[in-house]
């Protein structure tokens, strides 16, 4: 890892973010796009990689090489914190050798799978993390079949539990087949065992859980045990999804 350099032009910044050839950045510049701090500024611009807050378009580049954000495919059997005093497997394991301490995102059960974000950002952490910014989570949910329309019905109307009423932003069905059903759920709430128990609500326990989205980061074809870095792209959006 370089050490901080100070202020550094504002294209060269751009360019090795991924935003194109210094050149396409310096337009980028010229034609208003770039924020830094809050201000549009002008070609010729200076910014600190690690202090400066620069967005493109509205959308939060970071330029801070001691950032990380990683997508992670939790397996099933994992608990969702970084140490357990019972010795049961954590989300350690998957941090990589030389990162400082990270937070987990999306708290999943240990008999649940799919998307988990590891980051040292504590701001953007607890803001995903705060049911007043609503990022919305997709998960993909086998249960017993078949799976009448009044329940997507219902669910979209609110469900009453213990701890008050949840309602999802969407449902269907992506697969019947026999007595199993596998259905997708989307929704912002972020309670305990929320999906688990909403479906068992309408008569449809879970039997196996996969997150397959958290804002705009997709599980995609990431395997079971292994992270990657989170896009430039997606980075940006999902700053822009908590209002940083």
């Amino acid at each position: 890892m370089t050490e901080p350099g100070g202020p550094q032009r504002l294209q060269k910044l751009l360019a090795a973010a991924g935003l194109g050839s210094r050149r396409a950045c310096e337009e980028l510049i010229a034609d208003g796009r770039v924020t830094v701090d809050g201000t549009v500024v002008d070609l010729g611009a200076r910014a600190d990689p690690r202090t400066s807050v620069i967005h493109v378009d509205g959308r939060r580049l970071v330029t801070d090489d001691r950032t990380v954000l990683l997508a992670l495919n939790k397996p099933r059997g994992v608990l969702s914190a970084m140490s357990d005093d019972r010795g049961r497997p954590t989300l350690e394991q998957y941090v990589p050798d030389g990162v400082a301490r990270l937070f987990h995102v999306g708290r999943l059960d240990s008999d649940s799978e799919g998307l988990l974000l590891l980051t040292n950002d504590g701001d953007l952490a607890h803001r995903l993390m705060h049911p007043s910014y609503e990022v919305a989570k997709t998960y993909l949910a086998e249960v017993p079949g078949p799976v009448h329309p009044s329940v997507g019905r219902q669910l979209r109307a609110g469900v009453e539990l213990e701890d008050g009423q949840v309602t999802v932003d969407r449902f269907r069905v992506v697969q019947a087949e026999g007595g199993r059903a596998l259905v997708e759920v989307v929704l912002h709430e972020g309670r305990k065992h929320i999906v688990r128990r909403l479906l068992a609500e309408v008569g449809h326990p879970v039997s196996r859980l996969i997150r397959t989205r958290i804002g705009p980061v997709r599980l995609g074809e990431l395997r079971p045990g292994t992270t990657r870095r989170l896009t430039t792209e997606e980075t940006g959006e999902l700053y822009r999804a908590v209002d940083l």
